[in-house]
């Protein structure tokens, strides 16, 4: 055997040994949903394929339903080292900064997850968003988006005369001044509360989540009304992780980690698609009536929504920057001009 073949037989066997000698990891990960959730198996499978990937490199250890702390409390037990990585969703977090409303719902802003997901990878959106997160020593791996939400109502919600004195619940947070200045009157409650205050009437109807998702809520045992396709609201829940231990990790293990985000939050985002689109034909059938917005209407809303990006840019530099990050991106893509 020549020289020069021993000498790279030697370095492929010295990278493998190294490789091979990596710390195997576990990392602590809470979300906020139901093991017999459709977000919840979905979330088992990115822990299975990680695992696999890795060889055992990589091992999870996933908690469900906020089984650790609140929900509101995962990216602050992330940042501590209670756990190592949240997987709940940064509008969780505007106390901290403005700025993660337009990482967590942007509100009227991309009409589909895949532009979205655009803006993050090829948008700028990665950068804008690693300060944000780097700001609270914590790394933004990616999104799952499963697209646009649902408003459930007890009485017609065909277009914007409809809001007039429509008392809803509402997250909190920007949704609520939007919708105040078109003449409705949100409601800021617990996720939880909802089946019972509108059974009781203390609210007409409700912004919980997609079409298939309110289906299973049992929303439409109640009401018989909602909008869809949606146009609202559009919600991404992230995977950030404690950007100690992320710079821990090896280069291999980040990969691996990454590719296994991105494949979650496609498919989570292809599979409610497709369940939305069953749900829809099943409520028409059982008389639900479905209201899709004129594209006037939806105009009318996506300019409300701009006033309040721009109020809240007025926040801070960090807002300021997504939202003018977001703003150019939906120039070029013709959704906004």
């Amino acid at each position: 055997m020549s020289l020069k073949p021993a000498i790279a037989l030697a370095g492929a066997a010295a990278f493998l040994a190294t490789a091979a000698a990596a710390e195997p990891v576990t990392l602590r990960i809470q979300n906020h949903y139901g093991t017999e959730h459709p977000m919840g198996k979905a979330i088992a499978q990115f822990v299975d394929d990680v695992q696999v990937m890795s060889g055992g490199d990589i091992t999870i250890e996933m908690f469900y339903a906020s089984s650790v702390v609140a929900t509101t409390e995962t990216f602050d037990a992330a940042i501590s080292g209670i756990l190592d990585c949240d997987m709940t969703g940064g509008a969780y977090q505007t106390g901290k900064n403005p700025a993660f409303q337009f990482v967590g719902d942007i509100m009227g802003g991309y009409d589909t997850p895949w532009q979205q997901y655009s803006w993050f990878h090829y948008g700028g959106g990665n950068d804008a968003a690693q300060k944000l997160y780097g700001d609270q020593n914590m790394y933004l791996v990616g999104w799952t988006i499963y697209g646009q939400e649902s408003l459930s109502s007890s009485r017609p919600i065909a277009g914007f005369d409809d809001l007039k004195g429509w008392k809803f619940r509402s997250p909190p947070g920007m949704e609520t001044e939007i919708f105040e200045e078109l003449g409705a009157s949100p409601i800021v409650m617990d996720f939880t509360e909802i089946f019972t205050a509108l059974e009781t009437g203390i609210i007409d109807g409700a912004d919980a989540s997609g079409l298939n998702n309110n289906v299973g809520l049992g929303l439409y045992d109640i009401v018989k009304h909602a909008t869809y396709p949606g146009f609202h609201s559009m919600p991404s829940d992230h995977l950030a992780c404690n950007l100690d231990v992320w710079n821990s990790l090896t280069d291999q293990q980040r990969r691996i980690i990454d590719t296994a985000m991105q494949k979650l939050g496609f498919q989570v985002a292809l599979a409610n698609e497709k369940l939305n689109a069953e749900a829809a034909a099943k409520l028409q059938a059982e008389g639900v009536t479905l209201y899709d917005w004129s594209p006037e209407d939806r105009a009318t809303f996506r300019a409300a929504a701009q006033s309040a990006w721009e109020r809240w840019a007025e926040k801070n530099d960090e807002t300021r920057d997504l939202v003018e990050s977001h703003k150019a991106y939906m120039k070029q893509l013709g959704i906004i001009e």
